[in-house]
């Protein structure tokens, strides 16, 4: 029991520090000698536990999709139909890369590295589901997971390319839903509709909002301040 508690320990060290440094420098700039250093772990015993950093982002990024989704609902309005909600949130994701640069990092690499990225699209295409099924009865969940292969790539390639002056995000928001809400076959009328909710929702309130829950969670859950990781305006 003592060296499964001493195990224990290490683990939810390493997690509270790779998250931290995460969220204030970067998953990129973060190296593992810093996290070797902070955490007081010796590599052969952070291998032992996770391999590698990415195997810490695994669990982080499990932890953020699980939440923000939830919060992202709660912001929007969940007495609203479910396409509404899925463009809110949509909306609210990339929104979250142009408020903080380091989410902009983490979600990069969410959305690059194949056993990430497969992990979140098997939980997304669970979602799609209710939300498009009913404009494709057809279409079973492992249909969805493959389109969801193609919005996943829209997805990153939107967030990867940050807003300029030519490019405002309100702009960026209406062209992921416009050709997302196409693949997923949302008549033209529904989807004119749900352009100018988003159009008219302010998405980056909405995106502050959902970022200070998501780092007040994460803060709770792995025991540190998010003082300082948080822009304010």
């Amino acid at each position: 029991m003592a060296v499964r508690s001493d195990g224990l320990k290490t683990e939810k060290r390493i997690l509270q520090t790779c998250v931290r440094l995460f969220l204030e420098n970067g998953y990129h700039q973060t190296t593992m000698a810093q996290i070797l250093r902070e955490a007081r772990v010796s590599s052969s015993s952070f291998q032992n536990l996770f391999r590698s950093k990415d195997g810490v982002l695994m669990e982080l990024v499990k932890f953020m999709f699980e939440n923000q989704f939830g919060i992202a609902k709660s912001v929007a309005g969940a007495a609203l139909p479910p396409v509404y909600v899925y463009a809110a949130e949509t909306a609210i994701q990339i929104t979250l890369t142009e408020l903080n640069e380091n989410l902009r990092d983490i979600y990069l690499e969410v959305y690059t590295q194949q056993r990430l990225l497969d992990c979140v699209q098997r939980v997304t295409a669970r979602e799609l589901c209710p939300i498009f099924g009913p404009y494709q009865p057809e279409l079973t969940e492992r249909d969805f997971y493959e389109l969801e292969l193609g919005s996943a790539g829209l997805m990153r390639g939107y967030m990867a390319n940050p807003c300029t002056a030519d490019f405002p995000l309100e702009r960026k928001v209406n062209r992921f839903a416009t050709l997302a809400l196409r693949g997923y076959k949302v008549p033209e009328e529904e989807l004119k509709k749900v352009i100018t909710f988003l159009a008219e929702l302010d998405i980056r309130g909405a995106a502050q909002k959902v970022m200070e829950e998501l780092f007040c969670r994460l803060a709770m859950q792995y025991d540190f301040s998010p003082d300082g990781l948080l822009p304010r305006g």
